[in-house]
């Protein structure tokens, strides 16, 4: 039986992930180097882009209920990140706290404005907690490989971070436009997901045959460590990276889909 982990956990391990990136950042030679996994971006711009997410993420928390989220002047001072590296590190640091300060003060039950309103995921300050972490781990990936260090993300993260991906990335109401599939996903630490894809959206639910019961075959399902799913389904390594069966369109599909085009 998996530990289902708690606000304070999810506050633990942003803690925990931001000091990793903070740390992988420190180590590489350059902040110019550019990060494989975004050839468009040097590490500098890297570091920017995710502080600046933990800020905004800080000011939609602090916000409360909304319609919409807050302004860019609730977290963006025009200043930027700095380009010097201690100075970029103490703004990383700085930003990190903004947030941890923001989820510890509303708590895990505030109501906040979130872009999954038609997914399972409440509408709560708690599921911007537990989002945050597979976010700043994915990146913590990102840059410990552009430093040539790359590092699996633990079990704890992997599979709370995938359970997170499914039911708020993956389940939403909008229709799936192609053919309807079944897809499963495996963790080989002994849990597994199972995604309908049909005319009423995406529906996610965790895949629990009891003992003497069929499950019907899925039409396609991948298989691996918690932390590969997760990073396959960030697009940071390939399904061939996985033991995967079945018709891969349909992962091809699943990647290409926006639902809230």
């Amino acid at each position: 039986m998996h530990k289902t982990l708690t606000f304070l956990d999810h506050l633990r391990l942003i803690d925990e992930r931001s000091a990793a990136f903070r740390a992988a950042v420190e180590a590489a030679p350059s902040l110019d180097l550019p990060v494989p996994t975004h050839p468009e971006r040097t590490l500098f711009d890297l570091v920017r882009h995710v502080g600046m997410g933990r800020r905004k993420t800080a000011a939609v928390v602090a916000a409360g209920p909304a319609d919409a989220p807050p302004e860019k002047s609730a977290w963006e001072d025009g200043t930027g990140a700095p380009r010097e590296r201690e100075a970029l590190l103490a703004w990383w640091t700085e930003s990190v706290e903004v947030l941890t300060s923001a989820l510890r003060e509303a708590g895990p039950d505030r109501g906040c404005w979130t872009w999954w309103d038609d997914s399972p995921s409440p509408q709560t300050s708690g599921a911007w907690a537990r989002r945050q972490v597979p976010e700043i781990a994915v990146h913590t990936y990102d840059v410990q490989l552009t430093v040539g260090a790359p590092q699996p993300l633990s079990e704890e993260v992997a599979l709370d971070g995938f359970d997170d991906c499914q039911f708020t990335l993956c389940a939403t109401t909008v229709a799936w436009p192609h053919t309807p599939a079944v897809v499963d996903y495996h963790a080989i630490e002994g849990r597994s997901w199972r995604l309908r894809l049909s005319g009423d959206g995406a529906q996610v639910a965790h895949l629990m045959a009891a003992a003497g019961e069929h499950l019907d075959p899925a039409d396609v399902s991948a298989r691996g460590t918690a932390s590969d799913l997760v990073l396959f389904f960030y697009g940071r390594i390939p399904l061939d990276a996985l033991e995967f069966e079945g018709d891969r369109r349909i992962f091809d599909q699943l990647a290409a889909w926006d639902p809230s085009v």
